[in-house]
């Protein structure tokens, strides 16, 4: 499952007059330390809290402490016999107890050496205790903050950006690899999820050749456009190849496929439109099966473009429970091209209004690009390409188009 990405809400509160609040760790808060003068961004008070070792700290670090001050002469965490603490485990150990907060490293006189390491540990900032005046520690808590901030700005783009680079190998491997070893029929599909950064929507689409030589070819839109439709999609995917290389077909596959979906969608209002053919292995006829899914369209020597039999199709499944879709026998010819299409190409936009381009506006489309010469990939991408055109600019709902091609 893809890893969610950290919230921005996670970083410590700021305080509503816009100050910092300091959490100061040190055996004696009282002694040779004075906080009295600190002052934040814009001379804003800076608000002190103080605590004699960890069981203290953790009880006062809430979420308003946007920095602490450790001092690493503090007896700390608990060491083995024979071993001390230099305070690294200590700082270690705060660091652990504060993630988000920044942290500063209060250094005996003079100790280059321990500062670095601190640094080095993950502290944002060193102080050395003899140089230490509100001037100079009000102006080391506030690059601290500062820093700590983009420190944690440029972590929560890290994630973000492993997440996507995950999600998207992810979806990738959800798309269909078509399986179609052994015949001449020429395969090509184009795929537009209509989610903002998405790779996968709710439209779904396979192609397999089965022992008897059959291409069997399939298109789907489950209604919505969230990553739960996108996820029945590919489930129904999934199951419409398995059954489709076990031997089922037509309405028994069908049937079974609305099972898949009643056990698998979120809610019971949710359905899915589908097409499937079944192309004979000597590529000129065809059977055809709708679930309230737009008719292909076929491109024939000598022929204008038209749509396959649209009438006598079955409801979209999972609306009907004991529905039927019966399979209807096509003639395709000798050579043709078949495009099968999701309704996010008919349901476009042409121009300004409220018209959509529908599947006559389709067939005109592909007709007059036959014209032009246009045929395979080219005539995808031409009519892909167009139907943004007239929708002006990119669609909104998922969008995919198969093209198959013989003879």
């Amino acid at each position: 499952m893809p890893v969610p990405a950290p919230s921005p809400a996670e970083q410590p509160a700021v305080l509503p007059d816009g100050g910092l609040t300091l959490l100061v760790i040190e055996d004696d808060p009282g002694g040779s330390l004075s906080f009295t003068e600190l002052q934040g961004t814009a001379g804003k008070p800076v608000r002190v809290r103080t605590a004699r070792n960890l069981t203290e700290a953790e009880r006062l670090l809430t979420d308003d402490v946007q920095c602490i001050l450790l001092d690493l002469d503090l007896a700390g965490v608990e060491c083995l016999p024979g071993e001390t603490d230099d305070g690294f485990e200590t700082l270690r150990a705060v660091l652990g107890l504060a993630p988000r907060q920044a942290v500063l490293a209060l250094i005996p006189e003079g100790d280059a050496e321990r500062a670095a390491e601190a640094v080095r540990v993950g502290a944002q900032d060193y102080l050395f205790r003899d140089e230490l005046d509100a001037r100079v520690l009000s102006r080391a808590i506030r690059y601290a903050v500062e820093r700590k901030r983009a420190d944690l700005a440029q972590w929560q783009l890290t994630e973000s950006r492993l997440t996507a680079q995950e999600n998207a190998r992810l979806e990738r491997g959800l798309l269909p690899t078509p399986l179609l070893a052994g015949s001449d029929l020429r395969f090509a599909a184009r795929y537009r999820p209509g989610r903002s950064r998405a790779l996968l929507g709710g439209d779904f689409y396979d192609t397999v050749r089965t022992p008897d030589g059959t291409v069997h070819a399939m298109i789907g839109d489950v209604c919505g456009h969230g990553p739960d439709e996108a996820a029945l999609g590919v489930e129904l995917r999934i199951a419409w190849r398995a059954l489709t290389l076990a031997g089922l077909s037509g309405d028994e596959l069908l049937s079974t496929l609305q099972q898949v979906l009643e056990y698998e969608r979120a809610d019971e209002e949710i359905f899915a439109t589908l097409c499937t053919v079944d192309i004979a292995p000597d590529g000129r006829r065809a059977g055809l099966c709708l679930a309230g899914h737009p008719a292909p369209l076929v491109v024939r020597s000598g022929h204008a473009p038209h749509l396959l039999p649209q009438e006598d199709g079955g409801p979209a499944l999972g609306l009907l429970p004991r529905a039927r879709w019966p399979r209807r026998q096509v003639e395709l010819g000798g050579a043709w091209s078949l495009m099968m299409y999701t309704d996010g190409l008919i349901e476009g936009r042409v121009g300004e209004g409220t018209q959509r381009l529908g599947q006559e506006g389709v067939v005109e489309l592909i007709t007059r690009q036959v014209k032009e010469g246009l045929r395979g990939e080219d005539l995808l991408d031409a009519a892909v390409t167009e139907v943004r055109a007239l929708n002006g600019g990119e669609l909104t709902d998922d969008l995919a188009v198969l093209l198959l091609d013989w003879g």
